[in-house]
């Protein structure tokens, strides 16, 4: 007997099954908005097989939920997320470890309003006592299966220290390393017990031209750790021994890297044509309308299409008012709407956008259609970190994270915009706009 009907066998104790249905409402499944019911269990947390439930097992849902016509699609997955709401994942407050647990949880808490029901809460290149301390609290946290907590850490993206001080962006160049000594390298600033088989990290980005790189991807890749090339001075032909030696992503393209140039692409050049040795890498995307020109993001979608994630970027100011603000390395960073600058040099300082929003412009900069635009923040991501078949999609037994979404059509030549209305999390519903 599956386990989810198991479960709900026990739950039928208490008079209720904890099923509940969705109906009247469009699916997202695959490129195609498909009008079917949906069905899901409270109790396991999981999507289920309706027409099993309903004529194999005689179970009627608990509660019938009428969408009115509205998008039903898995909830968003951002893999680049530094903070947000006022708080920072690479720093440890002056209260010390406690302090920081709770930070993490008012993020979590937070973050799932706007529909991102997992991510990879991110680590900016830091000193190594940092990662010890921060990176027990960042590992995957839905073993509990509890949606009160709110949003679900993936594991952790640690985006640093080895990286090329000349691609460093606004990452504090006194703490970059070279991974001289590979693995072993990672395993001294990160922390031997978080670099083993049970390890909180989920991602690194790491610069694959530097000295002991390529063995360090290597061993990432043993461990399950997804490495990302990003930060670069990569050649083209450097970029691809990093994709030969397991690297499956790069990270927010464009940005901290080389231009594209007609003698030597750089890492772009990574989405064209696939060959016998490497296939084409994941990508993340930033469409605030800041880090990249819309039309760059276009050319990149048309040239891999399957490959291209949403990520926000996003640091501790998204949700904050425009001010000054101190940062990590001492500088300070100006906010004024989503732009973030640099006090000392205007630099671009990271984000403070939705991924909803990410998802909004996507759409209409690129002419994708909706569950092609959604599938950048759900199946792709899922993909790139392994998840297939747990998160990102709503094929019978995935963790039932849903967000039910409005398109709002502007004036006539005007833009859409994709809103959240409701989040569920493992098949209960944590917010209702």
């Amino acid at each position: 007997m599956p386990s989810a009907v198991r479960a709900m066998g026990s739950a039928a104790v208490t008079g209720r099954s904890g099923v509940v249905k969705f109906t009247n409402c469009l699916l997202v499944k695959g490129a195609d908005l498909v009008q079917e019911d949906l069905w899901v269990s409270s109790v396991t947390g999981k999507i289920l097989n309706g027409q099993e439930i309903l004529y194999g097992h005689l179970t009627a849902p608990d509660d019938i939920i009428d969408l009115g016509g509205r998008i039903l699609s898995p909830g968003l997955i951002d893999v680049q997320l530094n903070g947000a709401y006022g708080f920072d994942f690479s720093v440890i407050p002056e209260d010390g470890s406690i302090a920081y647990g709770k930070g993490v949880q008012q993020v979590n808490r937070n973050l799932i309003r706007g529909g991102v029901t997992s991510y990879l809460p991110t680590l900016t290149s830091q000193r190594t006592e940092v990662y010890h301390q921060a990176l027990p609290y960042l590992g995957p946290s839905g073993s509990t299966r509890d949606p009160i907590l709110g949003s679900e850490s993936l594991g952790a993206h640690c985006e640093g220290p080895f990286m090329s001080p000349t691609k460093n962006g606004i990452h504090n160049a006194s703490v970059l390393q070279i991974p001289q000594d590979g693995i072993a390298s990672l395993a001294i600033c990160y922390g031997p017990s978080n670099l083993t088989q049970a390890t909180p990290i989920k991602l690194v980005t790491i610069a694959p031209e530097l000295p002991g790189a390529l063995s360090a991807i290597q061993s990432l890749a043993s461990l399950g750790i997804v490495a990302s090339i990003g930060h670069s001075e990569a050649t083209y032909e450097e970029a691809k021994l990093g994709i030969k030696a397991g690297a499956r992503s790069i990270t927010h393209l464009f940005n901290a890297m080389k231009p594209l140039h007609h003698r030597n692409p750089g890492i772009f050049g990574l989405l064209g044509t696939a060959s016998s040795s490497i296939s084409k890498p994941y990508f993340g995307i930033i469409a605030d309308g800041i880090h990249i020109h819309p039309t760059s993001i276009k050319i990149a979608y048309n040239a891999h299409p399957e490959g291209l994630i949403l990520v926000t970027d996003a640091m501790r100011l998204a949700g904050m008012p425009d001010g000054v603000y101190d940062w990590t390395n001492g500088s300070r960073i100006v906010k004024d709407g989503a732009l973030l600058t640099l006090e000392e040099n205007g630099k671009i300082a990271g984000s403070s956008i939705e991924l909803i929003d990410c998802v909004t412009n996507f759409m209409n900069w690129t002419g994708a259609s909706v569950p092609m635009a959604l599938k950048a923040v759900t199946e792709t991501p899922a993909r790139m970190l392994g998840l297939e078949g747990v998160k990102g999609s709503l094929q019978e037994g995935t963790d039932a994270d849903l967000v039910v979404l409005d398109v709002l059509e502007g004036a006539v030549g005007d833009d859409k915009r994709v809103v959240v209305d409701q989040v569920w999390k493992f098949g209960v519903k944590v917010h209702d706009r």
